[in-house]
């Protein structure tokens, strides 16, 4: 039997279900945190736990009178020992209003839902074929001040990955309004070229990956230099690499956008010092490394 919890409870998978005025279901109305799970440990706790509250805050979502980290990593913690996941895992965390009401709501009171499972692996895996992708063109994503946060209202990006699917592809890439090339379906987006790691500027609407902050301050560490830029597809078509990230599957490297094909040595070189960092997290007190 696999546990969740919500609402302050710890719950079986088959007790498990959300009321009808649920805000979630009915209007989007929250944000998520996915996380990888390695020695039975959540990484980089606090840097979810910072993006969630200044979520909460741009939402207009109040956490309760006195909600913490440390209550946070309790409650984690002891979901992942219910759940038998001692080495590697995900879990992801939905936040949302809890009050009843319509589009304006009758509070403004932050719960959650907690949910674990095992993954095979230990640590992160650099995947053996790359993904190959492509633009997804029948919709752009607009900016404004959400665009950086990780919103429930994800149909942009279900579209995008049902688009990638059809089209026999791994992942699509997402433009913004001014078509720039943001992010993918499912995760940020970089490249290398002589050396150099670009990625998209959160100004340019791209999500503020975890990862993807993981992956430049790793870089900046063992001086790989990083620009926060514009990217445009002709900049896809010069580049030597691309990769992916996501707090989840840490680093994937892209094979081919288009008729364009990659190395993927960077990739490679990242996901060790990934590991490297995620080892002496997690072998910690849960804290950052």
């Amino acid at each position: 039997m696999s546990f969740v919890f919500h609402k302050g409870e710890f719950l079986s998978d088959a007790a498990a279900m959300i009321a009808r005025d649920n805000r979630a279901f009915r209007f989007a109305d929250g944000f998520f945190e996915s996380m990888r799970i390695v020695n039975g440990q959540a990484l980089y706790l606090e840097n979810h736990f910072a993006r969630a509250m200044d979520t909460a805050v741009a939402l207009k979502i109040r956490p309760a009178e006195g909600f913490s980290i440390e209550q946070l990593r309790t409650e984690i913690n002891e979901l992942l020992q219910r759940n038998n996941i001692r080495e590697g895992g995900r879990m992801r965390i939905t936040f949302y209003r809890k009050s009843t009401g319509f589009y304006l709501p009758k509070q403004d009171e932050m719960t959650y839902f907690i949910e674990a499972e095992p993954l095979p692996d230990n640590e992160f895996v650099l995947n053996p074929n790359g993904r190959m992708v492509d633009l997804f063109q029948d919709f752009k994503k607009e900016l404004n001040k959400l665009s950086v946060f990780k919103t429930l209202n994800c149909q942009l990006y279900v579209l995008a990955a049902v688009h990638a699917r059809d089209k026999g592809l791994d992942e699509s890439l997402i433009q913004n309004n001014k078509l720039s090339v943001i992010e993918s379906n499912s995760s940020n987006l970089f490249i290398v070229a002589n050396g150099v790691l670009y990625t998209p500027t959160l100004e340019d609407g791209c999500v503020a990956g975890t990862m993807r902050m993981n992956v430049i301050n790793l870089a900046l560490e063992n001086k790989i230099k990083v620009y926060e830029c514009t990217l445009n597809p002709h900049n896809l078509l010069t580049a030597d690499e691309m990769f992916l990230t996501n707090a989840v599957r840490g680093i994937e490297w892209v094979v081919g956008y288009r008729t364009k094909r990659y190395f993927n040595d960077m990739s490679k070189k990242l996901i060790g010092l990934l590991n490297e960092s995620a080892r002496a997290y997690s072998s910690g007190s849960g804290t950052e490394a």
